[in-house]
Formats: structure tokens, C-alpha cells, sequence
């Protein structure tokens, strides 16, 4: 059986960006999102995600952009003079390894976007990173315990089997974007390897396959049809960055502007939608993964809780362990 998490990350980022991703839930292939707690359209984030019950929400912890939710004094080493998150990923490694970076203030911050979430009524599915900052050195043995404070069952592993560089989409993009963007994915899929197998240590669910990594700027339709037509048996994710553009996503400063309304317009494609029902793909949310099962702990997989018959939007369960 082929099931698929289509997750898009982001909500909650701009009020465009989140009315995106609720289109492409009800008009597309969109199952999940993760929810951004320091976003600057939160608010309107949470009271549009009543109107999409079927949605299962996640926490997109942020460390690397915006306002934090703590009090920046209580966060030292990770903002800048006037109190925001400034670091990118690759100076958040390279001030983790030099422990310019304190990882209490690590946990003091992830911890508050997490409440802040359940504290507007949300019970998160699940737990991923934005620019995946969750898989770091460090960072990761964090977001694990949060994970088991709050009973939240299950983390994104963004370890991607790597794709032929040659069959990558263009989307317009220069070579050398799309070049960069697969290296980025080798580098998280690296970290991702080791943080695989914390996850399973720990008794944390997650899918067995990923997507969406090495395309991510680059999802269109062919893409998506690529990425159906070889899904495997088992739980996959494929990760996309849905939204609606205007002047308060070009003033967030996202590389990802114009291309969040292509994924839209992909997500939403009937050939895409036709190809998942003619390979029986069961869409489902982080809802729906159930307890790990006895596997070999080199390749752990997830099973699936589901009703007979039933499609992954009649489903409301939690699963908590």
C-alpha cells in the first residue's frame, strides 16, 4: 500500500501564504501543514485553520528568522542587537559547533513556540524545523525531548534518497540554483541519517520515504507526477511550500516568492489529483501514523492506523504515545 503525507510547510508566514496552503488542502493533495509560532500572520493562521478541521497541523520550529516568541533577553546567544532571529543555517552550525550558540536557549524557544501553538487550541501532529534546523547537531537531541514532553508522536526526517541532478526541474531557475539546492539536500539528508536513528531510539514515528528536498524552489506539476509515479509502498512525505504571493511575503525577505503560487497551481492539477487515484495512493495526515513496529533498526518503518474503506479526511484520531 502506498500512503503519502503532503505536507506544506510555512503556515502561518503570511496571510497569503496560509490561504494557499488551505486551498491547495481543499482543492488539492495537501493533507498537513506546520505552523509557524513566530509567523507574522499567526493569528490569522489559527483562526483560518478552524474553517479546515480535515488538516492536520504540525509546529515548524524557527530558529533562523522573525521575532522570537521569548523574550529576547532570556535567548542571548541567538538574536542579534535588535532582538530577532538572524542566524542561517549554516551559521547556526557553525556557531553550534563553536557553542556560540547556548542550547538552553535552544530549548527555551522551541519550547514556547510549542505552547504557544497548543495554547491557541492546536494539538500538533507532529514536529519539523524551518530550513530544517531541527536535524542539527544538538538541536535535534532537543527537539526529541520536547517531542516526548508534549506527547507529540511523531518528527519530519528529511533523509532523501538523492535524485539524478540531471532529472531536476528548472522552473526558469538558473543551473547553478538548481545545483546549490541539490547539495543543500545531500547536507540535510546527511544529518538527517544520524537523526533517523535517534528518532527510532526514542520510539518517535516519522515516514519512511521523503520528497520535496532537492526540489524544493523547483515543485511543479511534471515534478510532482515524477515523484507519484515512483512513489514506493509504505509512508512517504513530500514537502511543498504552497502560498499566494503579495508585498508582505517579499517583505519577509523568502527566497520562495512566485513559485509558492506554482506549487498551488501543481497541487491542485487534476493530472496530479487523477495519478494518485490511479495508483491507489491513500493521501493521510501525521494524524494517521501509528506505533512502530518490530523492523530492523537500520530501516525502521511506520504503520498506519485507518478505518476500512475510509479516506485519510474522515479521519480525527490522535495518536499519542
Amino acid at each position: 500500500m502506498r500512503q503519502l503525507i503532503v505536507n506544506a510547510d510555512d503556515f502561518g508566514l503570511t496571510e497569503a501564504v496560509s490561504s494557499g496552503i488551505l486551498d491547495a488542502h481543499r482543492e488539492g493533495i495537501v493533507t498537513s501543514t506546520t505552523l509557524m509560532a513566530n509567523g507574522g500572520a499567526f493569528d490569522a493562521a489559527v483562526s483560518m485553520s478552524r474553517r479546515a478541521p480535515r488538516l492536520g497541523i504540525g509546529v515548524h520550529l524557527n530558529l533562523t528568522a522573525g521575532k522570537p516568541v521569548s523574550p529576547a533577553l532570556k535567548i542571548p546567544s541567538l538574536v542579534d542587537r535588535s532582538g530577532r532571529l538572524h542566524l542561517s543555517p549554516g551559521r547556526l552550525l557553525r556557531a553550534l559547533v563553536s557553542r556560540q550558540v547556548d542550547l538552553a536557549d535552544v530549548e527555551i524557544e522551541l519550547r514556547r513556540q510549542i505552547i504557544k501553538i497548543r495554547n491557541a487550541g492546536i494539538l500538533p501532529t507532529h514536529l519539523d524545523g524551518h530550513k530544517h534546523v531541527h536535524v542539527l547537531p544538538g538541536v535535534s537531541d532537543v527537539v526529541i525531548r520536547l517531542a516526548q514532553e508534549f506527547s507529540i508522536p511523531s518528527i519530519r526526517c528529511p533523509r532523501e534518497v538523492a535524485p539524478n541532478l540531471s532529472t531536476l526541474p528548472r522552473s526558469g531557475n538558473p543551473r547553478n540554483a538548481v545545483v546549490k539546492q541539490y547539495l543543500v539536500g545531500r547536507m540535510v539528508s546527511g544529518f538527517a541519517n544520524c537523526f533517523k536513528e535517534k528518532l527510532a531510539r526514542a520510539g518517535l514515528l516519522f515516514p519512511s520515504h521523503f520528497y520535496g528536498l532537492s526540489q524544493t524552489g523547483l515543485l511543479n506539476t511534471q515534478s510532482i507526477l515524477k515523484i507519484l509515479g515512483r512513489l514506493p509502498d509504505g509512508v512517504s512525505e513530500l514537502m511543498c511550500h504552497p502560498g499566494y504571493l503579495d508585498t508582505d511575503l517579499v517583505w519577509v525577505g523568502t527566497r520562495l516568492l512566485a513559485q509558492r503560487e506554482t506549487e498551488i497551481q501543481a497541487l491542485t492539477a487534476s493530472p496530479v489529483r487523477k495519478l494518485v487515484a490511479y495508483r491507489r495512493i491513500q493521501l493521510i495526515s501525521y494524524r494517521q501514523l501509528g506505533p512502530l513496529q518490530e523492523h530492523d533498526d537500520a530501516n525502521r518503518e511506520v504503520t498506519i492506523r485507518s478505518e476500512q474503506n475510509q479516506p485519510w479526511t474522515t479521519s480525527t484520531r490522535e495518536f499519542s504515545r
